[in-house]
C-alpha cells in the first residue's frame, strides 16, 4: 500500500509543478496547448494499452465494456453538475467563468485527478511492478492540466496561495487514491479489478475528451492533432518497452 501511495504521490506532484510554473513561467496560451495535446495523446495510449488490453485480457469483452462505460457515465456526471456550479472552464488558462466557487474548482480537479490515480494503485496489485506508462501519462498530463488552471486562475485574481493550497489538496487526495486502490482491492477477484481499470479508462477518456482536448484546441488550433500523435507514440514506445 506504501508502494501504491508512493506513486500515487509521484503523478499527482506533478500538479504543483505545472501549478508552479502557470503562476510563475511565462507560457502563451498556444503553447500550454501544445502541452495539454501532448499530454492527452499520453493519457490515451496509457488507458488504452495498459488499463483497457488488461482488463479484457482478464474479464473479457462483456466486463471490459462495462466498465468502461460505467467510468464515463460516471465522469459525465459528476462533470454535469459540477459544470453547473461553474467549473466548466476549469482547465482553461482564461480562468474558470465568472463567480465559479471554491467548491467547484476543488471537486473538479478530484473528478479529473482521482481515476488515475486509482489506477496506479490497481496496477500494483498480485505483486506486480507498478505500470510505469500509467505513472508516466499520470505525470505528464498533470503538468499542462494544472499549469493552464493555475494560469487561468491566476489571470482572473485567485491568489498564489489559493491555488498551491488547491493542489496540494489534490496531490494528497491523489496519494491516498492509490493506496486505496491498491488497499481495497489486492484481494479482489482478478475480474473485479479488471472491471475498476476499465472504469477508470472510461473516466479518463471522458475527461479528456470533455475538457482537455477542447481546451488544446481552442488556444493550439490546427496542431494539436499532431502534437496528441507524438505524446500517444511516446506512451506506446514506453509501454511496448
Amino acid at each position: 500500500m506504501f508502494e501504491a501511495a508512493f506513486w500515487g504521490f509521484v503523478g499527482g506532484a506533478a500538479l504543483l509543478i505545472g501549478a508552479v510554473a502557470g503562476i510563475y513561467l511565462p507560457a502563451s496560451k498556444r503553447l500550454i496547448g501544445l502541452i495539454m495535446a501532448f499530454g492527452s495523446g499520453v493519457l490515451i495510449s496509457a488507458l488504452t494499452f495498459e488499463l483497457m488490453r488488461e482488463a479484457y485480457d482478464t474479464a473479457g469483452a462483456t466486463a471490459a465494456l462495462l466498465g468502461l462505460l460505467a467510468g464515463s457515465l460516471v465522469f459525465f456526471c459528476g462533470d454535469w453538475l459540477i459544470d453547473r456550479r461553474g467549473g466548466n472552464r476549469r482547465k482553461s488558462p482564461n480562468g474558470p467563468q465568472a463567480g465559479a466557487g471554491a467548491t467547484a474548482l476543488v471537486l473538479g480537479a478530484l473528478l479529473d485527478g482521482i481515476p488515475e490515480s486509482a489506477a496506479i494503485g490497481v496496477s500494483l496489485i498480485g505483486g506486480g511492478s507498478v505500470g510505469v506508462a500509467v505513472v508516466a501519462a499520470v505525470f505528464l498530463s498533470n503538468i499542462p492540466e494544472s499549469l493552464s488552471a493555475s494560469a487561468g486562475m491566476k489571470a482572473t485574481g485567485r491568489s498564489t496561495r489559493y491555488i498551491l493550497g488547491l493542489w496540494l489538496a489534490v496531490t494528497l487526495a491523489s496519494t491516498v487514491a492509490a493506496a486505496l486502490g491498491f488497499g481495497v482491492l489486492s484481494g479482489a477477484d482478478p475480474a473485479v479489478t479488471a472491471a475498476i481499470q476499465a472504469f477508470a479508462a472510461g473516466a479518463i477518456l471522458t475527461m479528456l475528451a470533455d475538457t482537455m482536448v477542447p481546451e488544446a484546441v481552442e488556444h493550439a488550433g490546427a496542431l494539436v492533432g499532431l502534437l496528441t500523435v507524438l505524446g500517444f507514440a511516446a506512451a506506446f514506445l514506453l509501454s511496448a518497452a
